[in-house]
């Protein structure tokens, strides 16, 4: 697995996500409206926002060299339910090189050993089948769990406003995945 490194965002990263966001591939994608850099900073400022009052937490992405090559993001955790749903991009140029499992990996390590969630759900748009071929690739997911959890798809087809996919991160799941790996490296 490639390393990665997730960091706050920061205002400096602004130009550069806003370019990165605007690669037709990402932007359709992703249903990316953004604009301008002004639009990027007023992004910024929101999960700065956000991430104060506990609804969110948002990494961008960086690779062995430090360059910016996405953001990942726990979104409308829910503590008392212990649940949150993921989003994750990363920049077109990247694709392919497992940088999206890298950065999945490390933040449900914050979602569950940090702040203790035990549900983190992923979905993807039906249409977005890159999304969903990257998600089922992952050995700790659970996948199509439409059925178990019927309200959390309604949720995440009302945010989209489209049918999407639902896969699941269950704690013990992930946990018991970092056990193995572990064991196996030492």
């Amino acid at each position: 697995m490639v390393n990665v490194k997730l960091v706050p965002h920061s205002f400096s990263y602004a130009e550069n996500i806003f370019n990165k966001v605007s690669v037709p591939e990402v932007k359709d994608a992703l249903g990316v409206n953004d604009k301008t850099v002004d639009d990027t900073l007023r992004y910024i400022k929101w999960i700065l926002e956000d991430e104060q009052i506990g609804n969110q937490l948002s990494r961008v992405i960086l690779n062995e060299a430090d360059e910016l090559i996405g953001i990942t993001t726990l979104m409308f955790i829910d503590n008392h339910q212990k649940k949150c749903h993921m989003g994750t991009w990363v920049a077109h140029e990247y694709w392919g090189i497992g940088y999206n499992e890298a950065s999945k990996f490390e933040i449900l390590k914050i979602a569950f050993i940090e702040l203790g969630l035990n549900y983190v759900f992923a979905g993807a748009r039906k249409t977005n089948i890159r999304s969903q071929k990257s998600q089922e690739k992952l050995p700790y997911i659970r996948l199509n769990v439409e059925n178990e959890f019927p309200n959390e798809l309604i949720f995440l087809e009302n945010k989209e406003k489209q049918e999407c996919v639902l896969h699941v991160f269950y704690k013990e799941d992930f946990l018991n995945y970092l056990h193995q790996s572990k064991a196996s490296n030492k």
